[in-house]
């Protein structure tokens, strides 16, 4: 759906389509919390089997699945090891320090990465006087890498690396399926070394509430203490999964669109003037770019392109985010690209 206002933030800003909501009000419905409720049932049995696992457990947020499968999986003074990039480090308001009680440790690595020989040079030798090394957590795609896709290979090297050195693994898959439409492997293969894996559906598939957390059903079991223990167990949220459910059916192969999106942006980026971003690194739907050559703080240009209706993000001085998503059309992309071009062709704000 196209709007006045061109909302490139961040893809939550998907909204439920038309069709969505009239499926969402046709919901069977039953108390979730007792698992009666036959549509969030359909739902966590349909992520199980997506993504290869025994069980899986609909929780409202793609925070809380992580911060649920960490402390599952660690206890107090563990160390987990991610990219130093990593949403759990950056965007869960020190959750993992507060709920698992846990240390992260975050790795170098291109857009967002990092190989094998990283995280075996950042295992630590058991000793007392040092935090427990207990897991590694993978971001695919990588957020802050641009949307980086992890190459299936390497999270096989790096997992088979974890296993030796004794650690479990957490696939963070808030936009997995984004790298399953542009690389063409399958959910389940990403997912299959990991000992979680989670899926947001409200990101590229348009749902306004949830994501859903698979592991085995052991994992999942544990993980339904610590739902019911932060209060997300819900009622009849047959409603919600509903939203799922027509996501999956009918949101998941257009993805496509807006990666193709995302490359129109970032290759008329590219042709402004002082905007440094190569749109061969892009691969999925997000877009980072730099506008330290154009004289403009990130801070300023997102204050002007909001008032001139397009939504993007300030994600370091000279560093901006632009997201593509369902409510954001090829019209959309050229429109916003006028607007940035034509505030960046003006002199920067003083201050």
């Amino acid at each position: 759906m196209t709007t006045g206002f061109i909302d490139l933030y961040s893809d939550t800003k998907s909204r439920p389509t038309a069709a969505m909501r009239q499926f969402m009000m046709a919901a069977e419905v039953g108390d979730e919390q007792k698992n009666e409720d036959p549509t969030v049932r359909r739902l966590c049995e349909r992520v199980a089997t997506l993504l290869g696992k025994e069980a899986a457990v609909l929780l409202p947020s793609g925070t809380m699945c992580n911060e649920i499968a960490l402390a599952v999986h660690c206890r107090p003074g563990d160390e987990v090891i991610c990219h130093r990039t990593a949403h759990i480090i950056h965007f869960e308001a020190g959750g993992p320090a507060v709920i698992a009680g846990v240390v992260l440790r975050g790795l170098d690595g291109q857009a967002g990465r990092f190989g094998a020989a990283d995280l075996a040079a950042a295992c630590r030798p058991d000793s007392r006087h040092a935090p427990r090394s207990r897991l590694v957590s993978v971001e695919q795609t990588a957020n802050l890498g641009g949307g980086a896709i992890w190459p299936l290979q390497t999270i096989r090297e790096v997992m088979a690396t974890a296993r030796a050195a004794g650690l479990a693994g957490h696939l963070d898959g808030a936009r997995l399926l984004n790298a399953v439409v542009a690389s063409g492997v399958p959910a389940a293969d990403y997912a299959a070394p990991f000992d979680s894996a989670w899926i947001d559906l409200t990101k590229g598939l348009g749902a306004p509430v949830g994501a859903v957390l698979a592991g085995s059903a052991g994992f999942v079991h544990e993980a339904w203490r610590w739902k019911q223990r932060l209060g997300g167990a819900m009622r009849q949220a047959g409603i919600l999964a509903a939203a799922g459910l027509h996501a999956l059916d009918h949101h998941v192969e257009r993805l496509a669109e807006d990666h193709a999106h995302a490359r129109r942006l970032a290759e008329g980026l590219a042709a402004l003037p002082g905007v440094a971003i190569d749109p061969a690194t892009v691969e999925t739907n997000i877009v980072i770019f730099d506008i330290a050559g154009t004289g403009w703080r990130a801070d300023q240009l997102v204050a002007a392109a909001a008032a001139r209706q397009v939504g993007l993000g300030a994600f370091g001085p000279t560093t901006v985010r632009a997201v593509t998503h369902l409510d954001v059309s090829g019209t959309d992309i050229e429109a916003a690209l006028a607007a940035i071009g034509m505030i960046l062709a003006g002199p920067a704000p003083r201050g």
